[in-house]
Order: C-alpha cells, then sequence, then structure tokens
C-alpha cells in the first residue's frame, strides 16, 4: 500500500529541503544556500507513532521563472502538487510574508486540498513572536505554525497536524510494514542520459534533463510499481574525474558526487550508463572498479544505441566484445544496448532487472558446494601461491547472500599458500555452474588460524 503522500512547496531557500530531511531524520536531500539546488522531486518514507507516511521534497516553485531549468523545476513542483493528498506549505519566519508567498497561497488554494502553513526558521522566541504579526492574519491561509528545521523545534506538532488532515479527508497513514523493493542506482558519467533513461522507463518526464553537465546534483529517490513489484530507483549526479572535483571549487558538486557514491554502496542494483557513441574513459573504468568493489549487482546499458549507424547483431557482437575488453571487472553484466531517445529496449530492462537481482538471493546447498568444490579440485587443482607448501582445500561453502559470499577453508595456517588465480577460476566455474547473472560473488579464503582475506 502507498503511504498518503505530502508534498512540501514554497519558494526558494525557504528551507524544505532541511526541513524535509529533519523529518525524515536522514541527511537524504542536499541543502545548500545555492537557490534551485532541489530540481527534481525527491520522495522518503516519514515514520511517526508507528505510521508512515510519504514526503515529496520540491525545489523553489517561484512564480516567474526566468530560464528552462527553472520552468522544469516548477513543473516538478505542480507535478508533486497534484500528486499530493496534503501539502505542506513553507514560509520563512525571518524574512515575513513575501509577495511569492501569497501569490503561491492563492495558487494552493485552488487545488482545493488541504494546506498546511509552517514557518521555517524560527529558531528562538524573538523570531517566533513576529508569527503574531497582523501580516500573518491578512492572507488566504491560517497563521503558520512555528518550526525549526536546523533545531527540531516544532517538528512533532508538525507532523501531528499533517495525520490530522489526513483524518478530517477520511485517509489514514500506512502501518509500518516491510515492503520487498529494489533499489537501483543509476550511475554514470555526466551527460550520459541516465535522467533520460530513467523518464522512458517511467514513462513520464520526471528528472530535469538537459545538455548542461551536472543538472542531476544529487541521489534522487523515485518509487514505482511495475507488474506487483516495487523499485526504488536513485538517479545520482554524473560522477567526473575525481581529480576534476577535487580541484575545483564546487562544493555542492561533491556533495552530489559523495552521495552518488554511498547511493551504490547501498544499491541491490547499478545501472552502469555508457554513452555507446563515445570510447570507454579512464572515468568509465573507474567507475566499473567503483560498482564492483561496491558489491552491487551491474547491467550494463549501452545508451545512444540509435545513434550508431547501420546497425546489425554482427555489430552488437563487436561492440559487447569492446566492452568486455575494457571493462573486465565488470564480466559479469548483461548488456543491454538502449536509446533512452527512442524508448529502444527500454521496457525489456525491468526483466533484467529482476533477473541480475535475484541472481544476488542464490543459495546454494552444503551438497551443491561440497560436489562443486570436488569438481573444480579434479578439474584444477588449487595453485600455489606463496611458501612451499601445497595448498589443500578442508572445505568450501556458501555463507551469505546479497551478494553471494562463499567460505574456501585451507589446511594450511598460511593463507597466502593459495594463488589468486585459483580464486578466480573457482568464480568462473561458478558462473559456469549456477546463476550468478549479473551479480558479483565474494570469496572469503580462511587459514587453519581463522583469518579472513576477501577476494
Amino acid at each position: 500500500m502507498t503511504p498518503p503522500k505530502i508534498a512540501i512547496i514554497g519558494r526558494t531557500n525557504v528551507g524544505k529541503s532541511t526541513l524535509f530531511n529533519r523529518l525524515v531524520e536522514a541527511q537524504k536531500s542536499l541543502v545548500s544556500e545555492v537557490p534551485g539546488t532541489t530540481r527534481d522531486r525527491f520522495e522518503a518514507d516519514c515514520i511517526w507513532r508507528g505510521k508512515v507516511v510519504r514526503l515529496i521534497d520540491t525545489g523553489g516553485l517561484d512564480t516567474k521563472a526566468s530560464d528552462q531549468i527553472e520552468r522544469d523545476i516548477a513543473l516538478q513542483a505542480r507535478a508533486a502538487i497534484k500528486e499530493a493528498d496534503v501539502i505542506l506549505f513553507i514560509v520563512d519566519a525571518i524574512a515575513g510574508l513575501q509577495k511569492e508567498d501569497r501569490d503561491l497561497a492563492k495558487e494552493l488554494m485552488k487545488t482545493k486540498k488541504p494546506v498546511i502553513v509552517a514557518a521555517n526558521k524560527a529558531d528562538n522566541a524573538r523570531i517566533r513572536s513576529r508569527l503574531t504579526d497582523k501580516e500573518w492574519f491578512n492572507w488566504s491561509l491560517a497563521t503558520p505554525m512555528a518550526v525549526s528545521a536546523k533545531q527540531g523545534i516544532g517538528a512533532g506538532d508538525l507532523l501531528d497536524e499533517i495525520f490530522n488532515k489526513l483524518k478530517e479527508i477520511g485517509l489514514e497513514p500506512t502501518e509500518i510494514s516491510e515492503i520487498a523493493l529494489t533499489r537501483v542506482a543509476v550511475v554514470g558519467r555526466p551527460n550520459v542520459g541516465k535522467s533520460s533513461l530513467l523518464n522512458a522507463a517511467l514513462g513520464e518526464h520526471r528528472f530535469i534533463t538537459s545538455e548542461i553537465e551536472h543538472t542531476t546534483r544529487e541521489p534522487n529517490d523515485t518509487l514505482m510499481s511495475v507488474d506487483g513489484h516495487d523499485y526504488l530507483f536513485v538517479d545520482t549526479a554524473g560522477v567526473r574525474k575525481m581529480a576534476r572535483v577535487n580541484a575545483g571549487n564546487s562544493k555542492l558538486e561533491k556533495s552530489g558526487v559523495d552521495k552518488t557514491l554511498r547511493a551504490v554502496r547501498r544499491a541491490d542494483v547499478a545501472l552502469f550508463v555508457i554513452d555507446i557513441t563515445k570510447k570507454i574513459s579512464s572515468q568509465d573504468k573507474h567507475l566499473a572498479g567503483m560498482l564492483a568493489a561496491a558489491g552491487a549487482s551491474t547491467i550494463l546499458i549501452a545508451n545512444k544505441w540509435d545513434l550508431i549507424p547501420d546497425k546489425d547483431s554482427k555489430m552488437i557482437n563487436e561492440y559487447e566484445r569492446y566492452l568486455r575488453a575494457m571493462l573486465p571487472m565488470l564480466d559479469y553484466a548483461p548488456i543491454l544496448f538502449t536509446s533512452a531517445l527512442t524508448g529502444q529496449r527500454v521496457q525489456t530492462l525491468f526483466d533484467i532487472i529482476d533477473k541480475v537481482y535475484q541472481s544476488r538471493f542464490t543459495q546454494l546447498t552444503k551438497n551443491e558446494t561440497r560436489e562443486f568444490i570436488s569438481r573444480a579440485i579434479v578439474k584444477h587443482k588449487p595453485s600455489r601461491g606463496k611458501g612451499i607448501a601445497h595448498p589443500h582445500i578442508r572445505y568450501f561453502e556458501q555463507g551469505n547472500v546479497n551478494p553471494p559470499t562463499f567460505f574456501l577453508g585451507l589446511k594450511q595456517a598460511r593463507k597466502d599458500v593459495l594463488a589468486d588465480s585459483y580464486l578466480r577460476f573457482l568464480e568462473n566455474q561458478l558462473r559456469k555452474s549456477f546463476d550468478f547473472e549479473g551479480t558479483p560473488i565474494r570469496i572469503v579464503v580462511k587459514s587453519r588460524t581463522r583469518t579472513v582475506e576477501e577476494k
């Protein structure tokens, strides 16, 4: 069941994202004094008194947008208003009532939806006393509730009021329940078509796209359901070469990159989007290595396939060989040639995501792992690494899933007696024998002294 939705609306820089973070009790949304930091809708569930509502953070809804990106931000905010059950209208307690606030109030009243007004930045008693000024009684909405997103003042009262408004319109917050969903991070260099790919997959213009690099400034969570399965898509900021990011002066971009890396680490599946019209760069290789190290199951998305002339099956095979040669660390990842612009093969994406996700939970029985290692040893005896002793494998068993992790026990006290090449051999044999498509495999070597080395 989808929880009731609460859209957080207001003009630029009134602290919507800061309040959003306070209510969901996590720094999920990028906060900055730069106007226009939040550009897309951003959703997260908020738990209060054992119940769940879904908050939607939006960009500043300025009534006089001057450029295309500002107009796109306004479109996203108005889309959030349309799908919301209750509107949380944020004003600035320090700046006081502005003409833009009055204009927005009139627009929100036309929706006929419940509107709660909260005056943010009410950090002390002196500022809170201003909310009794005559100007707040002489407008179309109620007197604002005093809140301080920075300090947490009034957050509980605000959530109580949200629950009251929902009750008035006959809606109940959702009971806490564990909803099985697949977390999908969309990763790639700037301008490879990540946001366009998500828009094509979602079937709506949900993410702002532009030829300007770093239009997406932060990981942006979007929940959707396809054929009864829930997906949490995270459109991440394009990651440039870290040397360039560190050399620049944009703290905002660095923060976005950090959030991208964290989004990858918590993802179940990563869509690694590549512009197939360009050669694989050193940064592509860096990102591929990062994905492999993070343990996320990965699908290689060769985007902009529509721009390749004279395409045929032979050419696909040539491009596949090229990608495998350039990105060997992701040799387990399936490759999908797509066009976000035309929608080519985009709808097959969900079937591949499901298959790759299920591979993360492939669980072998003790008999299967015992038979597997016996066959592997017959085919290729354990290769010696350091020392003079020949490695002897005592056991091989699966310990975990998500991602699949195996434990290999040695008779020797030193774990480096087994060559790394033999671990790669075992991984390849596992992939040939069982369904681990798209997911990394961890092999943990344990010596007789139980010290651990992970491959």
